[in-house]
C-alpha cells in the first residue's frame, strides 16, 4: 500500500471517530475512495450485461451524498400485486392463493404459506424485463405457419439455439440472474407536468429527446443532464389510472411512451434502466392493441414496440413496467439512489421488483 493510500484510509478512520453523524462518515468514505471511470460501449465478446456494466464504484459513490443527507426520505416505486390489479394481455393473469395455516406434529409451531396458482409473475405487477425478453427476426412473421423462433436474434448476437435452445428451456443467455444489483443514481423527469401541463399524458403520446433535454432544463438539471449507470425515471401520469381493484379495465389497454429517437438517446447516455409510470414502455394508441390503430410515428417497419426491441436488442437497456412514480414527482425528488433487485431466477425471461428511491424532497 502506498503512502497516498495510507493516508487516505487513515483519513477514513479518523472521520468515523470525529463525524457527529454516521450521514457525514459515509460521504467522507465515499468521497476517500478512487473513482472508477465511467465505462461505455463496447464491452468485451460475450458479454451479458450490457448498460449494466456501467454498475460499480462510481455509480454506488455517487449514492452516497443521497444516502446521507438528513432530509432524505425513502420511496416505494412498485404498485401493491394482488390477484385483481391491473394485468397485462401479454402474459398470463397471475393468481396466488393463500393456503390454510398448518402446523408439525409433536410441535407448537404454526405457520402460513402461499402459492402461485397460475400466471406469469415475471411479466405482471411492477415488474423488469431481463435482455432475453425480447429478441428480432430477419423479417416480419406473416402468421402463417410454426412461429419462426430459430431465426431470431438477441442483444449481442446471440442466436435462438445459444439463448433459449428448446420451447420449454429457461434462457441460456441474458437471463434475468445475470443482471447485478442496481445500484445508483436515478433521475425523475416529470412529463406530466412538463407536458401534460398537469394531466396525464395521453395514450400514444410521446416522450422525445428533445423533450428529455427541455425537462432537464425545466428542472434545473441541465448542467448535471444523464450520467452513465444513471436509472431514468419519467412520470407521465398514466400511472395515476392504476386501480386495484381493477374493474374498469382502461389501465392496460393504452398509454403514453417513449418515441424512437428518445430511446437512441439513452443509448448514448449509456443509462442502465428505463422506467415510465405505464404498461408498456412503448407509446399505445386507442385501438392498438386491437388492430384499429396506427403504430407509434417514427419506428422502423415491423417494429411497433421499438423501444423494446431497441432497449433490450440492441443497446442492452433494462425496462420497468409500471412504475409508481406518483409520490417522487409529487415531492420533486429530481434526483436520489435508487436501489433495484430483480429476483436471482435462473433463466427467467423477467422479475417482479420492488425499486426504491432515497432522496430529499424540494418542498415538505
Amino acid at each position: 500500500m502506498g503512502h497516498t493510500q495510507v493516508s487516505r484510509v487513515f483519513q477514513v478512520f479518523r472521520a468515523f471517530e470525529l463525524a457527529p453523524t454516521l450521514g457525514a462518515a459515509c460521504l467522507l468514505l465515499a468521497s476517500s475512495l478512487p473513482v472508477a471511470s465511467q465505462n461505455r460501449p463496447p464491452w468485451p465478446a460475450g458479454d451479458e450485461k450490457g448498460m449494466a456494466n456501467t454498475l460499480g464504484p462510481a455509480t454506488w459513490q455517487r449514492c452516497a451524498t443521497h444516502l446521507a443527507n438528513p432530509n432524505a426520505k425513502s420511496y416505494e416505486l412498485s404498485f401493491l400485486r394482488s390477484n385483481s390489479m391491473p394485468q397485462s394481455p401479454f402474459a398470463a393473469p397471475l393468481r396466488e392463493n393463500a393456503k390454510p395455516t398448518v402446523g408439525i406434529q409433536g410441535t407448537k409451531h404454526a405457520f402460513n404459506t402461499d402459492e402461485i396458482a397460475s400466471g406469469d409473475p415475471n411479466q405482471q405487477g411492477t415488474q423488469m424485463d431481463a435482455l432475453g425478453h425480447f429478441a428480432v427476426l430477419p423479417e416480419a412473421w406473416d402468421g402463417k405457419g410454426e412461429f419462426p423462433s430459430g431465426g431470431a436474434t438477441y442483444y449481442g448476437g446471440y442466436k435462438q439455439s445459444e439463448v433459449k435452445p428448446a420451447p420449454d428451456s429457461p434462457l441460456k443467455k441474458l437471463g434475468i440472474d445475470k443482471v447485478p444489483p442496481i445500484v445508483t443514481t436515478a433521475v425523475l423527469l416529470d412529463a406530466k407536468a412538463h407536458l401534460g401541463r398537469g394531466s396525464a399524458m395521453q395514450p400514444g403520446q410521446l416522450v422525445t429527446a428533445a423533450d428529455i433535454e427541455a425537462m432537464l432544463k425545466a428542472q434545473g438539471l441541465e448542467s448535471r443532464g444523464l450520467v452513465a449507470g444513471d436509472v431514468l425515471y419519467i412520470y407521465t401520469g398514466w400511472g395515476d389510472n392504476w386501480k386495484d381493484p381493477d374493474t374498469e379495465k382502461f389501465y392496460y389497454t393504452k398509454g403514453p411512451g417513449l418515441s424512437y429517437d428518445a430511446a437512441k438517446y439513452i443509448e448514448q447516455k449509456a443509462l442502465v434502466l428505463v422506467a415510465l409510470d405505464n404498461p408498456f414502455t412503448d407509446p399505445v394508441s386507442e385501438g392498438f392493441l386491437q388492430g384499429k390503430g396506427p403504430p407509434p410515428a417514427g419506428v422502423p417497419d415491423g417494429l411497433p414496440f421499438a423501444i423494446h426491441h431497441h432497449n433490450l436488442t440492441q443497446a442492452g437497456i433494462h425496462n420497468i413496467q409500471n412504475a409508481n412514480l406518483g409520490a417522487l414527482a409529487r415531492d420533486k425528488v429530481w434526483l436520489s439512489c435508487t436501489m433495484i433487485l430483480p429476483l436471482m431466477t435462473q433463466g427467467a425471461a423477467g422479475s417482479p421488483v420492488r425499486p426504491v428511491a432515497i432522496g430529499a424532497p424540494a418542498q415538505p
